[in-house]
């Protein structure tokens, strides 16, 4: 027999709300059994909420998520579904690099800005 999980195991394992597990259900990215009133989630669900949330930590949109989970085909080598991730990747480290640059950017005006201030103190 297959192993399942109630809806609480997994907010616990993944230490994330029912919630939020119930939001990803109404985004069509989980689809839970049911046993009268209980949710009972299949060892793919419990894979795809794993992913939904590396996603979320490598800054990826719920959208860029759901594009790569759908690539998934077992029966392939998921060839597109790989290359799509490595761009997904590359255009993520491209987003930080500019954030980045604008923050160091901003930070040398904040010096700039400081030393005035306190020259300007110092004048008084």
């Amino acid at each position: 027999m297959t192993k399942t999980y109630s809806i609480g195991e997994l907010a616990r394992e993944f230490d994330v709300t029912t919630r939020t597990i119930r939001f990803y259900e109404d985004q069509g990215l989980l689809s839970p059994r049911r046993r009268g009133q209980t949710r009972v989630y299949s060892p793919a669900d419990r894979t795809t909420l794993k992913l939904i949330l590396r996603g979320k930590r490598l800054g990826f949109s719920l959208a860029e998520s759901r594009d790569l989970i759908r690539m998934y085909r077992p029966a392939s080598d998921n060839r597109q579904q790989l290359e799509a991730l490595l761009q997904r990747i590359a255009d993520k480290r491209a987003q930080l690099e500019r954030q980045l640059a604008d923050i160091q950017v901003l930070q040398t005006e904040l010096d700039d800005a400081e030393a005035r201030t306190r020259q300007a103190l110092t004048g008084l």
